[in-house]
């Protein structure tokens, strides 16, 4: 079979090395599903070792060689990278404990491209793609689990060797939409992925949260597949809490009203959203998080209450329960700043303030811009995404997909264009200058008076220099009392 690609550097890769190099693995297995694009794409060459390897390719681009025992070598030409590896062995290290790089691993450059091929994890991307005629070398019959979306091992007896790859079938289900063989759940069973890097599971998870169109399938796949349970275990907990099933109508197919069930549906309602409106990734990822860890709070916070004439099951506080069980996981895994935004910062806030777009809707009527203020202020400014996470929240008791704000949604954005208040409010209006101005000297006073006036500025008392310079006075005075009186 031959597959008829084109990429920029395909005639000079083939002048290079001949009927020697391959593209192998992912790029294979999405051209073949209609889908790929010209961006990771990985090579294997044979019959020439590394050094050779790099004589060649250095007066192409920019060479970096990632392991001399491994063989890889990231290629840079025209602002374009890849990944060019020989054919390799790979053999478990005895470890108690295994991580995703407990491997003694040997290139070999004479080594038949077929047994290359079968040391990889699926049989949808042991699949080689030869440049000089585009035929295509499929020993384990990759494209037919391709054409039936399914995914199915490679070599079940090496499969458990990499603990990484059982993430890696959770997010190829959910991302490529196959279905899982169910050969793959009995092996999968018992492997221990706790040696797992948080760098790692990071990116798996990021994966299926960005890239699947319904990312709640990968979460499912992690939770049958026991990962769950062993890297997430603040959301496993969520699998054995119930909640209150007039308020929360949705369940799974076994008629269970869990907080799992929930949160799967709100983190597909969120990324739909974030789709439909086009945000941009790090936001985007930022949202989902929050989705996905908005109700962890609950595990802790359930219980039964009679009211309303009968027993009803409450979370009074989960939401700033839930915003330390999240920042606990994001310490584990050493979650903050992802493309250069302030990922931890902008989730932990929006699971903390969850409930208060919520509460201002319920109190439309009455409520002043000091509260507008405040949510701001507390949500550092990212009231869209607030926006977003509220109505795919609610939007979580129903299996109907949405892609629009509903009028409460709406509400909320409009209130804050009304009101004029954005991240620019965020500013302190009086500054350390304009109280040295005053006679204030630099200091532990100073940093309590800018504190209280800019509460005061949250609280909406004054909005411009001038009455805020005039307030300044007074809380100056305030401040030196306090420190003349305190012990």
């Amino acid at each position: 079979m031959k597959l008829q690609i084109s990429f920029p550097e395909k005639d000079m890769f083939i002048r290079l090395f001949g009927e020697h190099v391959h593209i192998v693995g992912g790029y294979v297995r999405d051209s073949l599903l209609g889908c790929a694009q010209n961006e990771g794409i990985d090579l294997l060459v044979r019959r020439y070792p590394v050094e050779q390897l790099i004589d060649k390719l250095k007066p192409q681009g920019k060479v970096d060689l990632v392991g001399k025992s491994f063989g890889v070598i990231k290629f840079t030409t025209q602002g374009r990278t890849y990944d060019i590896a020989l054919p390799r062995t790979d053999h478990p290290k005895k470890t108690p404990i295994r991580g995703h790089k407990d491997f003694v691993i040997a290139a070999d450059p004479n080594l038949q491209l077929e047994e290359d091929l079968i040391r990889r994890d699926f049989r949808c991307n042991s699949i080689a793609l030869r440049l000089t005629d585009c035929e295509i070398i499929d020993p384990l019959d990759g494209i037919s689990d391709i054409q039936n979306k399914i995914l199915r091992l490679t070599n079940p007896k090496s499969f458990p060797e990499d603990p990484l790859r059982v993430l890696r079938a959770a997010r190829f289900a959910s991302v490529l939409g196959f279905s899982i063989d169910p050969a793959l759940y009995k092996v999968a069973k018992g492997i221990d992925v706790s040696g797992l890097s948080a760098e790692r599971v990071n990116e798996e998870l990021y994966k299926i949260l960005l890239k699947s169109p319904a990312p709640s399938v990968g979460l499912e796949e992690l939770f049958v597949l026991d990962t769950l349970r062993q890297l997430f275990p603040a959301l496993y907990r969520l699998t054995l809490t119930i909640q209150d099933s007039i308020f929360h109508p949705e369940k799974d197919q076994y008629g269970h009203h869990t907080v799992w069930k929930h949160t799967k549906i709100t983190v597909d309602q969120a990324k739909r959203l974030a789709d439909k409106i086009g945000l941009d990734e790090p936001r985007k990822l930022a949202l989902l998080l929050a989705a996905l860890y908005h109700d962890s709070g609950k595990v802790t916070t359930t219980q039964w209450e009679f009211k309303k004439g009968r027993m009803v099951i409450i979370t009074h506080g989960h939401d700033i329960t839930g915003e330390k069980i999240t920042e606990d996981v994001f310490d584990r895994f050493k979650i903050f700043s992802w493309k250069g935004y302030n990922l931890r910062k902008t989730v932990l806030a929006l699971i903390r303030c969850h409930h208060r777009a919520s509460e201002l809707w319920q109190n439309r009527e009455v409520i002043t811009k000091k509260a507008f203020n405040r949510l701001n202020a507390d949500m550092n400014g990212e009231i869209e995404l607030l926006a977003y996470l509220d109505v795919a929240d609610r939007a979580g008791r129903s299996e109907a997909p949405i892609d629009s704000l509903d009028e409460q949604g709406r509400w909320l954005l409009d209130k804050f264009e009304e009101l004029k208040i954005s991240k620019e409010n965020l500013k302190p209006i009086i500054l350390g200058r304009d109280l040295i101005d005053k006679g204030v000297l630099p200091g532990p006073a100073m940093g309590r008076i800018l504190d209280r006036l800019y509460q005061m500025q949250i609280d909406n008392e004054f909005e411009s220099k001038e009455k805020g310079l005039a307030l300044a006075d007074q809380v100056i005075l305030e401040i030196a009392e306090e420190e003349a009186n305190s012990p």
